[in-house]
């Protein structure tokens, strides 16, 4: 057992949480920006509700953390109240945030100058596999770093991968990114291209989904998109957070994003039909309209 706080309890972080208490059998405190949340977490799990980042971070081994965006992360890290000026030092802080690889390595530098140590940690798997304990963890840190944080990720992880320096879990969930924008894109081509051709869509997935076009979208989404139905898992204005994040680190390493950067603007005209918090599947909402 570990001394761990977790800061952001959103979709992904209040789950996460509780498996820390429940599976991982630790010692867990919590912050939220909205401290009602907190206190029902700590009501619930049985855990601590602090009020400030700083506060939840003092005389802990582990801290978790799962916020917004970057400047959401730079405020609860490094901020007055940031965990940062809490930590002790050897303590270690696993950001599960999807951030840029900027900032990843800015917080890392950071928090080795102050003593402790800090891995980005990225997750994929949604919220879905948050509430499950089922997320993949993609890693950026020092070896040592990450084979203590490897321990406590465990109670929430299917599968945690060290993928190489400070930011290179957050490239690999660009990665991820990049890759899922483009299936649901080609899903939504298919069954609208279905729907149109008259084609039994159950018979049709149930037939090339053995085949070559298998995916994880494809098994787990086909049926709500064919029904129109979008509440299903990751929001569209998430997933446009995410798809800058791409484009901006791309525009700096030089790589050719011309399907992604096409496939943003597609859901920024889902954004635009109502659907912000519609699920990224909601790409087949502007075929069929």
């Amino acid at each position: 057992m570990a001394k761990v706080a977790f800061l952001g309890l959103g979709v992904m972080g209040y789950p996460m949480a509780g498996h820390l208490k429940t599976k991982g059998g630790h010692d867990v405190t919590v912050y939220n920006r909205t401290g009602a949340k907190a206190e029902k977490w700590a009501a619930q799990f049985g855990g601590r509700a602090a009020k400030t980042p700083r506060e939840a971070a003092q005389g802990q081994d582990f801290v978790m953390a799962c916020v917004g965006n970057d400047n959401d992360l730079r405020e609860v890290m490094v901020g007055p109240d940031g965990a940062f000026q809490g930590m002790a030092k050897g303590a270690l802080l696993v950001d599960h945030t999807t951030a840029s690889a900027e900032i990843a390595r800015e917080l890392h530098a950071d928090a080795k100058k102050r003593g402790f140590e800090f891995i980005d940690a990225p997750v994929s798997g949604g919220q879905a596999g948050a509430e499950n304990g089922a997320l993949t963890v993609m890693c950026g840190g020092e070896d040592a770093a990450y084979a203590r944080g490897e321990k406590v990720i465990a109670a929430y992880a299917k599968a945690c991968t060290l993928m190489g320096a400070p930011g290179a879990g957050q490239l690999a969930k660009m990665v991820n990114q990049i890759c899922i924008a483009g299936l649901v894109q080609g899903l939504s081509e298919g069954i609208h291209f279905a729907k149109k051709a008259g084609l039994d869509i159950e018979k049709l997935i149930a037939t090339i989904s053995k085949g070559a076009a298998q995916s994880w979208q494809m098994e787990n989404r086909y049926k709500t998109m064919a029904a129109d139905k979008f509440d299903f898992g990751f929001a569209v204005d998430w997933m446009r957070k995410d798809l800058a994040i791409c484009l901006a680190e791309a525009n700096r390493n030089g790589a050719l994003l011309p399907t992604t950067a096409l496939i943003d603007q597609f859901y920024a005209e889902v954004q635009k039909m109502g659907g912000k918090r519609w699920d990224t599947s909601s790409l087949i909402a502007r075929l069929d309209k």
